[in-house]
Parts: C-alpha cells; structure tokens; sequence
C-alpha cells in the first residue's frame, strides 16, 4: 500500500486571506482523507478548531529573525514532509531554506505590497513605481519564485505580473483559485439598501473613498445603510467622516470580526472599493451568499463577477458613486445574487480548491521521482 503523502502547511500570520485560505484547505484536505496534513504557524484567529490535532503553534514575527526561521525549519523537516507549501510572504522565505531537504516547495502570492499601484504592476507607461524598500522585498518575491518548485496564484493577472514584471518563468507559475467556506445562498429580498464593506482599514481597501462615494448628494437612498466590518490605522477617519451628514448615523463600525460570512448574510450587498487586489475572498464569500457586489476594477475581480457592470477605475470617487447609484436602483438585484451564487459554487468551494492542489502536489512529486 502507497503511504499517503505528507504535506505541511506554513504560516506566519494569525489572520487575513492567507490565513483563512489556509484554514479552509487543510480542513477540507482533512477531511477528505487522501494527505497527511500540518499546519506549522500561530493559532489561527478564525476557524482554528479545523486543525485540532493538525496544528504545530510556531511563531516567525518578523522576517529578520533567523533563530525563529531556524527553528521554523527544523520543526518541518523533523515532520519529514513530501510537500511544503508556504502560505504568506514571510512563509516563502523561511521555505526557500527547505529546499534540500523537501521534495517539493510551494508558495502561494497572495498579493503584493501595499504601494504598488495597479498602473505600474500592469506596465502602463509613465505609471510611478514604489518606494525604493518595496522594490527590495519585490526582489525577494522574485528570488524565492525562482526557488519555490511552484507558485501559486490565485488569479491570473498576478501571474502576468510575476511573469513581466519579476521575470519568473511562467513554467514556475500555477493558478489556482481561492476557496471560501459554502453556505446559504440568500440573495436579497427586495432593492439594495444594506451597503457592507469587510476588510482591513488601510488606504488600500478604499474606505475612505467609498463614504466619500456615498456622502455625494443623491447617492444613497434615505433608507440606505452601510456596515463596516473590520479595524485599522483608518478607523478614526472613517468614524469622523461617518459623523457627517448624509451619513451621521447610517454607518456601523463592527471592528474585527470572525463571523464574517454571518454578516455578509444579514446585508444586500457587498462593496470593495480597493485600490489593488488579487482575487479577495470576501468577494467570493458574498458571491456564495448571493449578494450583489460593487467593488473597482484591480486585479481578477471582473474575472470573478464575470462583467464589469458594477466596477469602477480605482481611485476614481465619481465612478464608483455612479455604479452605487445604480445598484440602488437595479430592479432585480436578486437575479443578480443567483447568477453570482451560481458561478461561486463553480470555481471557489473547497471541494474543487482542493482537488486542485492535489494534482499539483502529485504533478511535481512525480517530476521527483522521474
């Protein structure tokens, strides 16, 4: 009998995509019953009980901390894993180290730094670059694609972005979509009017540009509200910017939160106005759900919805006031939500997320082998 392969998971952060990614994959692996899985990583913020007896609590804080990646390393190697797969940034260069001694090493890119602009990663001429420390950790992503056996990207302008900007060979590059947790599809019942936005409060996901959207004369209906789920360094300003009218009192602040597909349920629909993103998965959790989505045009966000009906150009406060304008007044915004729903069931259950792993750890052991 062919022992199972065994495959370890590898995590810096305690919370985020990656994190909840991560989660939801092993788990479905899990249960599945076709791998020996670990989770090597901090205690996951949400949905940690899925690891029980799967989880070594290891900690890499920050990325010059050579002992922590030392002992990161050991950890994994005494476990004599068949596949390591990084999960996050930091996860790749402590797993570039593994390359000796593992037979195969994935890492997943999950998203570039915060100060690449969408113009630039696309090539556009004239577009200004980032700063001079985001070049270097750039370099450092193109280093360790180069080690990494695979990198994984879950949408597809990511890998042209590997592939132009940080020259990695495309034969180095895997697409794989993210996966969210499958739940009710509950489209909404009657016109839009409760408006959620989930992420974190940094001026890459929009925030400020969205109650900017919201508070142009005409915009929101009277009846219309908006839920913020999520904490950051631009809470402040937004609970400052929400005093005002027309938004003085139409605007909740959860914080952070763990239940975040229960609250996707209890809106009509989802915004994201972010400046940068590769394939978020709140987007494919308010798929799942049903929801209607307005959100900008970065990254493989039109290539989740399928159309570009309801994205606005980055940045660009007048437009995405307009798509929110006509998302209170479709007619038939559950239509919407089933075809939405519909297309989430396709491409971002676990169930699929995993099978596609599967074969790619199995494409590169046998090259092992060979």
């Amino acid at each position: 009998m062919t022992p199972r392969r065994r495959v370890a998971y590898l995590l810096t952060q305690d919370r985020g995509g990656p994190v909840d990614v991560t989660v939801r994959l092993a788990a479905t692996l899990l249960d599945a019953g076709e791998v020996d899985l670990r989770v090597f990583g901090p205690v996951p913020a949400r949905d940690a009980g899925l690891l029980d007896g799967h989880h070594h609590e290891i900690s890499v804080s920050r990325k010059g901390d050579l002992a922590a990646g030392r002992r990161t390393r050991a950890a994994i190697l005494a476990w004599r894993p068949d596949v390591v797969h990084a999960q996050d940034r930091r996860a790749g260069l402590v797993s570039a180290g593994l390359k000796r001694g593992v037979p195969a090493v994935v890492h997943t890119y999950h998203g570039v730094p915060d100060d690449v602009g969408e113009p630039w990663s696309r090539g556009e001429p004239g577009a200004s670059g980032p700063s001079a420390y985001t070049r270097a950790v750039l370099a450092g992503d193109a280093l360790v694609a180069r080690i990494a056996d695979r990198t994984v990207v879950p949408a597809a302008e990511m890998g042209r972005f590997l592939g132009d900007r940080l020259r990695v060979p495309p034969s180095r590059i895997a697409h794989i979509d993210n996966c969210v947790a499958p739940g009710e599809s509950r489209p909404p019942a009657g016109p839009v009017r409760h408006l959620v936005f989930v992420g974190l409060l940094v001026e890459r996901k929009g925030l400020l540009n969205l109650l900017a959207a919201l508070a142009i004369p005409g915009v929101m209906p009277p009846d219309a509200r908006l839920t913020v789920v999520g904490d950051g360094p631009q809470r402040a300003e937004a609970e400052r910017l929400a005093e005002s009218p027309p938004l003085a009192g139409r605007v909740t602040f959860t914080g952070f939160r763990t239940d975040v597909a229960e609250l996707l349920q209890t809106g009509d629909a989802l915004v994201l106005p972010s400046t940068m993103e590769q394939q978020p998965l709140v987007i494919a959790e308010a798929m799942t759900a049903g929801k209607p989505v307005v959100a900008t045009d970065t990254g493989g966000v039109a290539d989740m919805l399928g159309d570009r009906t309801f994205l606005a150009p980055p940045h660009d406060i007048p437009a995405l006031a307009d798509r929110l304008r006509a998302l209170f007044a479709e007619p038939a915004p559950a239509r919407i939500g089933h075809l939405l729903a519909a297309r989430a069931r396709e491409r971002f259950t676990p169930d699929v997320c995993a099978q596609h792993h599967l074969a790619l750890y199995d494409e590169l052991l046998r090259a092992k082998i060979r």
